[in-house]
């Protein structure tokens, strides 16, 4: 072992996810998360570790590595984790290799090219649709049939520490005969996580459930910004729009989904039965823990939920199957994000809508602080894990400041 990794590390030697990386003296280019280090993927090839195409190494996102298949990612990723494990080190010099965290700055891991949204909690569509229907009709028609979605805004998907400023836009105050144009007053987190495209596919080409496994790269943490009140004004009769497209935050480690692979858990029963091209043929959900805190400008940070990404109704499998039945073509980078991630009580709720049941219930924090919403100078962070029998694969996470509006 060249280094220690603490025991309580997100990095462990079974995660090793994929990031694209900078110093001062460094410009971006492919890293891997071990411990509180950056392993320097280039300096290992230069070192005689690992065989490779350098300028697959040397580019700012990982798409192109990514498009090589799992076959070169994944051999990538196991000589460098038995490296790793072994007892002796093959370098005379490390420091090269292993640059702390804390000295480097993270991109974008990939280019997105497309972005798609789902709609797959139970719990959230419940929650939601109890607050603006009523509890009997929560669900809409097609939400058990089917995994909604809606395509978002991929220009606007950033990089965690990225502060967001307010959106403006109209609402349409509560009583009043006409909407009003400023800053939202009820600006939202959503809790999701978010696959992405390995392999792409034809015009044309439908993704099977049995074949999806192959086109999904890996995972990160996502956080889809919502302006609730933009939102709701805006949203009938063609979805989300402005209330959305503003910002989406993600974290920049990609966890591949070997590495998730010992977490893989069963999904709730599907009732009823969903059509034949949906059909679970292996299991797809996992139990990750997720958290998100909230930070007021010089305050402590506060835990305001804790949920699981096992809760998913809709799994990745089904989303990429349904999203592709009509021959919708994907691309490597390609990112497709949960929905807001809700479990069966109110500590698990993924959003402040439902933490404050629509702005009804006062969120009580420490110093006497309160929220219904997200005021300015508020950070938001996520933060996601798996453990199992020792082992713990993480996210790290995703953080990001409220900045008054432009």
């Amino acid at each position: 072992m060249q280094i220690e990794i603490p025991s309580n590390s997100d990095f462990s030697e079974h995660n090793l996810p994929f990031g694209i990386f900078s110093t001062e003296g460094i410009k971006p280019r492919v890293g891997m998360a071990i411990g509180d280090h950056v392993i320097d993927l280039l300096e290992l090839l230069r070192a005689g570790i690992i065989d490779i195409d350098p300028e697959l190494l040397k580019q700012s996102t990982l798409n192109n590595l990514i498009a090589q298949g799992k076959q070169v990612t994944n051999k990538l990723r196991t000589k460098v984790q038995a490296w790793i494990k072994s007892d002796s080190s093959p370098l005379g010099n490390q420091s090269k290799v292993f640059i702390k965290q804390s000295e480097v700055t993270m991109h974008m891991p990939v280019q997105v090219g497309d972005y798609t949204d789902f709609y797959s909690s139970i719990e959230h569509a419940t929650n939601v649709g109890t607050m603006f229907r009523d509890p009997e009709n929560a669900l809409m028609p097609n939400w058990k049939h089917l995994p909604v979605g809606y395509h978002g805004r991929a220009s606007s998907i950033v990089v965690s520490g990225h502060d967001i400023h307010r959106p403006k836009g109209q609402t349409k105050p509560k009583g009043a005969d006409a909407p009003v144009y400023g800053p939202s007053r009820r600006l939202d987190f959503e809790l999701e996580m978010a696959f992405i495209i390995g392999k792409p596919t034809e015009l044309g080409q439908s993704i099977t459930m049995e074949n999806a496994h192959e086109h999904i790269f890996g995972m990160v943490l996502f956080n889809d910004w919502s302006a609730r009140d933009i939102q709701k004004w805006e949203y009938v009769p063609l979805g989300p729009f402005l209330g959305k497209s503003f910002a989406s935050s993600i974290s920049p480690w990609v966890v591949t989904m070997e590495a998730l692979e010992p977490f893989k858990v069963q999904g709730p029963i599907q009732e009823p039965e969903v059509l034949e091209y949906l059909e679970q043929k292996v299991l797809a959900n996992y139990d990750i823990s997720l958290e998100v805190g909230l930070t007021p400008q010089d305050g402590a940070y506060n835990v305001i939920s804790n949920s699981n990404y096992k809760y998913m109704y809709w799994n990745m499998h089904q989303q990429l199957a349904h999203h592709t039945v009509n021959g919708c073509n994907v691309k490597v980078g390609d990112m497709m994000a949960s929905g807001t991630i809700s479990g069966k009580d109110e500590t698990s709720y993924g959003s402040m809508l439902e933490l404050s049941w629509a702005g009804s219930k006062t969120l009580e924090l420490n110093d006497g602080v309160k929220r219904k919403f997200i005021e300015d100078h508020d950070t938001i962070t996520l933060k996601g894990a798996a453990e199992k029998d020792g082992v713990r694969v993480g996210f790290g996470e995703v953080s990001a400041k409220i900045l008054p509006s432009l």
